[in-house]
Formats: structure tokens, sequence, C-alpha cells
């Protein structure tokens, strides 16, 4: 029997809803179309949704746990393989001490309300060396609204379904749905702006999908976009354009603001950054003459050498010209699920900047964890106290953090690796044991962060798609399990174990409901299961100084005004710079064994300028060799004008020709990781966020 169930694809950040048909009596997913019910996709999809089917049916995906014996992988059962994950890492911690077993989540815990629930408590009790995808992608977004707004998660989303002015920075959210602002079918929202008669600019190195559908685009130096907003506010404050609005009373440091951006006049920034000045003075007339407007930063600004500054200075241009707190510019949230106010035991502290340090660089713990650019080098350098084990959750470290061919033989020094993890990746191909979850369509969701991250205001609960397989397990129910096994080697006190017990007791889908009903909103996972292609809650509103934790805006914190300086040591260079790129059949490396997403040309290419390909003598179809600090690749050449002479181009998530994997479809599309080339050393000082842009040698292949 054929039945239709609504649901969420969990392949990115954009929420798209979709109606999935089954074949009940077979467990077989027939089919998936876009929801048009849903109030915030409103029918809008992506190609991702459409390989679902294919990743539960894909037979590499594994469905038991497996033991490493010698060369090969022998099933085990559940308690066998949790016993003994357990014990290993806990015979690790005992002779060599607890912060010699270290973890690493990868970004799709947070598409997992079970993960977002139940990993922070595990990697916490664990061990005080953390490591996550965070440093790798959205560190200084947080870093900023912690330093900014009083608590990390306090970020402003641009309003873009009603603002007459986007201005899109480091971003491609055509191809990612919406990074940090959820907003499924962008496409037909930026076309919307232009339909009211609005405007959506671009600036980035590359001429990306969103690029194609703005107004305008503006090539940028990567490694310089610092200066030219820099010099935006400059401007802004030149012409005395500068003025907050209604928050003046809650607003402190803007005269010190005014003084840190006074040396960055546009004719100063364009010596560095490739847009003239007048096009600056441009963009700062159009931010200010604009009714509303917001400014948009996202990865290229984020993955920095000032990343942090970045942020900040695209926090302050909101601010500066009206458009914190204001419809049409940036607002905060105010999900039904408020994980600002989540308690500490399964949520996020506001911030913090620890004493800890790694014992290689001294780079400090910034906000809970360490740099995962040092990740390698805490393993593979001698010391009785280098990490020696490692939990890795829905992460493949070894294509996406920098330098991944230092972290793959680091890897292979430690004592014991475990995986909870589908797949034989690039990563878990040298653990010592691997636990499986369920499939997406296994399990039922409730998207606590990305409803904290949305453009509009939302609440969707998702019911599993296809029944719960015997002898499968929950992703949260492994975390609980290896947490509850520990703890019982550990001896832990009775409010250690009575605290687990009792989250283990509740589970997700409780501790949702309780959060819905806390809300304030008579909301409850039983009245959201009635309307399940979701609840609408409006559009964003103004929420300040209210939601503000400490009442107040600081928007010249010290430790950006400071980092602010070394921006004076940046000087023009020739170097040719690599740059990555998102596509949008991808979003992590595990969709390259999909089959609907493989399809056509090869699409791991090296974009080349026109006047670098003539320089080197590449042609389309042509190989270069690029050389870095840490790697050489060869990779065939795309020569276009889509990027800035003196910048090239790679995708990011591919690489996958390793031997030991066992993901057969990415295999016959191995490509060429960009992390070969990446330096863990070139990380944005105050954050310790890994900087990807990277100088490059480039040559044509022999």
């Amino acid at each position: 029997m054929s039945v239709v169930r609504h649901s969420t694809c969990p392949l990115c950040e954009a929420m798209c809803g979709i109606l999935v048909t089954t074949d009940t009596d077979r467990r077989e997913v027939l089919g998936v179309r876009p929801d048009p019910d849903d109030p915030l996709s409103r029918g809008g999809i992506c190609p991702k949704a459409f390989a679902l089917p294919e990743l539960h049916d894909d037979p590499d995906r594994l469905r038991t746990p497996v033991v490493r014996v010698g060369d090969r992988w022998e099933p085990r059962g559940w308690d066998d393989a949790l016993d003994f994950a357990a014990q290993g890492l806990h015979d690790v911690q005992t002779k060599h001490g607890r912060d010699t077993v270290a973890s690493y989540l990868g970004n799709p815990n947070v598409h997992n309300y079970g993960a977002v629930l139940f990993a922070p408590a595990f990697t916490r009790m664990l061990s005080k060396t953390r490591f996550s995808a965070t440093s790798l992608d959205q560190l200084p977004h947080q870093f900023v609204a912690w330093q900014m707004f009083g608590h990390q998660l306090m970020l402003p989303i641009p309003d873009i379904d009603r603002t007459d002015l986007l201005l899109v920075v480091g971003a491609n959210p055509v191809a990612s749905g919406g990074s940090l602002m959820t907003a499924p079918d962008v496409r037909k929202r930026l076309k919307a702006i232009q339909g009211r008669g609005g405007r959506v600019e671009v600036v980035d190195p590359r001429r990306t999908e969103t690029s194609r559908v703005a107004d305008a685009h503006h090539f940028v130096r990567p490694g310089t976009d610092a200066a030219w907003l820099a010099a935006v506010l400059h401007t802004l404050f030149a012409h005395e354009e500068a003025g907050v609005g209604r928050l003046a009373d809650h607003v402190v440091g803007l005269e010190t603001l005014r003084a840190a951006v006074e040396p960055w006049t546009p004719e100063r920034a364009a010596e560095l950054c490739g847009i003239e000045a007048s096009e600056l003075r441009g963009l700062a007339g159009r931010l200010a003459a604009a009714e509303t407007a917001v400014v948009y930063g996202r990865m290229g600004v984020s993955t920095h050498p000032f990343g942090a500054v970045c942020q900040w200075l695209v926090n302050a241009i909101n601010l500066v010209t009206g458009n914190i707190d204001r419809p049409g510019g940036a607002l905060f949230t105010t999900p039904a699920v408020d994980i600002l106010r989540a308690p500490p035991s399964i949520g996020l502290a506001a911030g913090s900047i620890s004493r800890r340090t790694t014992r290689v660089r001294s780079r400090p713990a910034v906000l809970g964890e360490y740099p995962a650019a040092t990740m390698a080098e805490e393993m593979d350098t001698d010391g009785d106290d280098r990490v020696r084990g490692l939990v890795t959750v829905a992460g493949n470290p070894v294509l996406s953090a920098p330098n991944g061919r230092r972290i793959e033989a680091a890897l292979g020094g430690l004592d014991f690796q475990v995986a909870i993890d589908p797949y034989i990746n690039e990563t878990t191909r040298q653990a010592d044991v691997i636990l499986p979850p369920v499939s997406p369509l296994e399990r039922g969701q409730y998207d606590l962060v990305f409803h904290a991250l949305s453009v509009r205001n939302t609440a969707k609960w998702n019911e599993p798609v296809l029944a719960f397989p015997e002898g499968g397990r929950h992703d949260w129910q492994i975390l609980h399990s290896l947490e509850t096994r520990l703890g019982a080697l550990r001896s832990d006190g009775l409010a250690a174990r009575a605290e687990r017990w009792i989250r283990g007791r509740l589970g997700p889908e409780t501790i949702v409901d309780l959060g819905l009903r806390l809300s304030g909103r008579k909301l409850s996972v039983a009245k959201l299961k009635q309307s399940p292609s979701g609840v609408d809650l409006g559009p964003l509103e103004p929420t300040l100084p209210k939601r503000l934790p400490n009442g107040r805006i600081d928007v010249a914190p010290e430790l950006l005004v400071a980092d602010l300086k070394r921006l004076d040591a940046l000087e023009a260079t020739a170097d040719v710079v690599l740059i990555s790129r998102r596509q949008d059949r991808d979003c992590n490396s595990w969709m390259h064994n999909l089959p609907t997403l493989m399809r056509g040309k090869d699409r791991c290419t090296l974009l080349v300028h026109s006047t670098d390909a003539a320089r080197i003598g590449v042609a389309t179809g042509d190989r270069a060799v690029l050389t870095s600090r840490v790697g050489e690749v060869s990779a065939p050449v795309e020569v276009t004008d889509d990027v800035m002479p003196g910048v090239v181009c790679l995708p990011h998530g591919w690489g996958h020709g390793r031997e030991g994997t066992r993901m057969s479809v990415a295999a016959e599309h191995p490509g060429v990781s960009v992390n070969d080339l990446t330096d863990e050393l070139r990380i944005d000082e105050l954050t310790g966020n890994a900087a990807f842009a990277v100088p490059v040698r480039i040559a044509a292949a022999p």
C-alpha cells in the first residue's frame, strides 16, 4: 500500500518541505516531491531532496556496527560494539589522561534534533579536548554575536522577504539555501526583491549562481574584505549617514567604532581589495539611501584571516544604517523552541574564551572548543599528553579540514578511534569501531537550529517516513549508550548518573515537547502532528532591547577593535589565491555517493581566469598542477571569466581516491580535495577559525 508522508529534507539548511510516497508493505520509498503547503519553503525544493531514497537504500550504508579485525571489518551486535567502544576509550584515558581522547562533531549533527540534544552532554563528559566543524565554518559569526549582543546564538537574520536592498558578501545562497539564513527557494525570494523595485548586489571573487540573479556583482580580492567593509563604514560616518535609530539608548561604542574605521578610506581599501573607491562609495550611498537594507556575509568572510572582524563590520554596517532589529533589515528570530534559553545541559553557554589552550600552538578554546585547524598537530606532535583517541560524530575532517593529508596520517597514529557514522569514508576507514545510526527517513525530526536561523518564524514536527528498523539505533541512543557505559567504567557520582538517566528516559521528543509548551504559543508536539506541513508563526519582528541578554549592544567590542589593527599590515599581493565553491547538488562529502547527485559532467574542475590560463598555457579540459605550502594536486581546468584574474577555484568535499573506503559511487568520481592544499596554519587569529583561501602556484600539468 502506498502512503504519502510529510517531511523536511535534512540535507542542507533550507528545511524544504517534502512529500514522500512510500510502499509500507515493502518499506520502500517510491518518490519525493515538494510540499506546496509548507509555510517556509512554499513548494521550493532543490536536487538534493530527490536523492533521499538513494541515501536510504544505499548498499554502501552501514546498518549494523562493524569492528576492525586486522585489515577487515567484522559485524558486531550493538551491545558488544558499544562495550568495545567504551572500553577502548576508557583504556586510553586511564593510561594517558582524560583529555588525550578528543571529539569531533561534523555539521550533519545540527540537522538531527537527537544529536543536537545529546551530543553536547556526551562530548563534555568525554573530555575537554573538543573540536567541531564550527571552527571550519561559522565560529566568527557566533563569536561576534556574543561580543556584540551578549550570546553566541544572537545571530541577526536578514529579512530578505521585506528588504529593499540586499548586499551579499562572500555567500552563495542560491546554491546553499541560505547558510545561517534558512531561506528555501532563495532564487524566487531574490527575484521577489527585484519585483518590488528593490536591488540585489553581490561582492565575491567568483561570479556565483547568486551573482547571476543579482543586479550587480563586484569582484574582490580574497582575504581583503575587512578593508572594504571598513571603508564602507568610514564613508557612512564621513557623510554623517550613520545612525542607530530607536536603539540609540541601548548602543555603546559608536564613537569608538567611528575612530577605528577612520583610517580606512575607500582609496586605501581599493589598493588592497580590487574594488574601485567610487564603487565603495556607491555601495555605502545605496545602503544609506535605501528605505530598508541588509548586508549578509557568510563563508567567504567567515573562513577568512579576519573572519571575526568581517562579521563584526557586517553587523556594524547594518546597525549604523538603522537596519538592525528592523523589518527589511536584520532581525532576531523567536523560535517556538528557544535554544537561546536552553539549559546548560543541552544548550550552549553565552560565550567564552578559555584559559586552557592547545599543546602545540597554545590556541585557546573559543566558545567551548579548540580550533579544528589544530587537530592534526595535537595528534601527531610527540608528548605524553598528545591526543591518542578520537570520537567522530557525522564528521569527515580528512576532506573537510585544512591539510587533510596531515589529518589522515595523524589518524593512523591513534591508539583508538570510534566513529558514529553510516559510511566507511576517508576518516572512518581508520576507526577501530563504527556505530551507524538509522537513516534520516527512519527518525522523527524537529529543526532546533534552523528554526532559530530562519527568515520566517515557523514550527514543524516530522514523523518518521519509514518504520524504525529492527536492530537499528538513533544517533542520540548511540551517544547516550556510550555516555552511560563510560560513566559506569569511571564510577561516576550519583548526580551525573541521575541526570543521564532522566535525559535518557525523556528522550529528544519529550524534551522538544517541553520546549514547545514553555514557548507561550500553546504549542506541543501533539499539536504540530496535526499540521504536518508546519505551522506559520509569522514574519520576523523587532525584539530589542527585550531579547538582549545584557540589555545593550556593544558596537565596538574591545577584542574586535584591537584585532582590526592587524589589518594595517595587509599588503597587496600578486599571489594566485585558491578559493573553494559550493554546488547545489553538494553539501557534505557523502552526498557524492548518491547516483542522482553525480549525474552529468565532471563537477570537480579548477576554474581559471582566461588571462591566467593563457599565461600558463592551459585550455578547458587540460590539467593544471596546484602547489601550496602543504601539498600538491592536479585537476582538470575550466577556463572562465567567472573568477577574477589571480584567483582559482575548486569545489569542496571531493577527494575520494583514498584506499579503504566503501563508497562505490564516490570512488568512481574521486575528484581532488581542496583541503589537500589548504593550510592549517592560516587561521583567523582572534577565533582560530580556519582561513581556507590560500596562496598557490599554478602550472600546466606535464
